[in-house]
């Protein structure tokens, strides 16, 4: 944030503690000494009231980054996220776009019970005009952020509370990630693995723990939702003839199942089984940490559904 800030004088972050208290998880550490109240602003607790005057400011040709504490909080200001934003410049005619990012913590894993565990992606990725972005390591991160931040659209940004300590190589120097461009991060033969954020690291466990047993699987980290990229799915999978979808939402209207639809529809004939689907378990999340990690995929569930449609189960 802070080098794209320096960079362009448009943009700005605005959200709960983000300046004075260096952000609730310190992601904006240092940014307010730097870069002073007017670029680094404090909001009262109204998402919906601080999430408007965002979409107010991009209208009006700022860039601004628009910090959610937690995307179950975001839920509040539901109206003006996904019922203005995403729909700006169709009901303008073209005449007001809204280049802006929101970001925060997604989904369960910190022990924040029910009410604070949301993954909101299969509510907001409905939505036409919006671009979604879930990183899955540092790396990532970094590119992925710098291109949401220029891109002329709405960006939702997901992080995970549960890699925020995360440690990974990034460079210094200025790199972009495009959207709507998967990375095979690891290649195989015998079944495709497809997850976008924090299980994409479970499917790298999986994959090495298969390969001790003799099964080769390729993992594919999507990036992004919103724009999918159909094209390097499918591409693996008429390689390995199998498809395992890893999605920390719940399975019934969730992006996973909308990317079985669209493999199914694409590779009927290449397909040795159905596709399988890891998702987080149809309940609210629990507090008990136990009971929450089983209820979340992992490297585990991920195994077993590979067995399953290797038919070695």
């Amino acid at each position: 944030m802070s080098e794209e800030m320096r960079r362009d004088q448009r943009v700005f972050l605005l959200g709960e503690e983000v300046a004075q208290y260096n952000g609730a998880y310190k992601v904006s550490r240092g940014m307010l000494d730097e870069f002073g109240p007017k670029r680094i602003i404090d909001t009262p607790i109204s998402e919906s009231g601080f999430a408007g005057m965002a979409i107010g400011a991009a209208m009006r040709g700022l860039r601004p980054i628009c910090e959610f504490m937690s995307w179950s909080f975001s839920l509040v200001a539901a109206d003006p996220i996904l019922n203005n934003a995403p729909k700006m410049l169709y009901m303008s005619g073209g005449q007001f776009g809204c280049p802006i990012v929101f970001r925060g913590n997604d989904g369960a894993g910190g022990q924040l019970g029910s009410t604070h565990s949301w993954c909101v992606e299969g509510l907001y990725s409905n939505v036409p005009g919006l671009k979604m972005v879930i990183p899955s390591n540092p790396y990532e991160a970094k590119g992925l952020l710098k291109t949401a931040i220029r891109d002329d659209d709405p960006v939702f940004f997901l992080e995970s509370e549960r890699m925020l300590g995360d440690k990974g190589e990034v460079p210094e120097e200025e790199y972009l990630i495009p959207f709507g461009k998967a990375n095979v991060v690891r290649e195989g033969t015998d079944c495709t693995l497809f997850a976008w954020g924090r299980p994409v690291n479970f499917a790298v466990e999986a994959a090495e723990e298969l390969a001790k047993e003799g099964l080769s699987c390729e993992v594919i980290d999507g990036r992004t939702i919103r724009p999918l990229d159909l094209e390097t799915i499918v591409r693996s999978v008429k390689k390995t003839n199998r498809l395992v979808v890893i999605d920390q939402s719940w399975s019934f209207g969730s992006p996973g199942s909308e990317v079985a639809s669209q493999v199914h529809a694409a590779c009927f004939d290449d397909l040795d089984n159905h596709v399988h689907r890891v998702h987080t378990h149809d309940v609210p999340a629990p507090y008990a940490s136990n009971l929450e990690q089983e209820m979340l995929p992992n490297a585990r569930r991920i195994c077993e559904a590979v067995r399953s449609c290797c038919y070695v189960a």
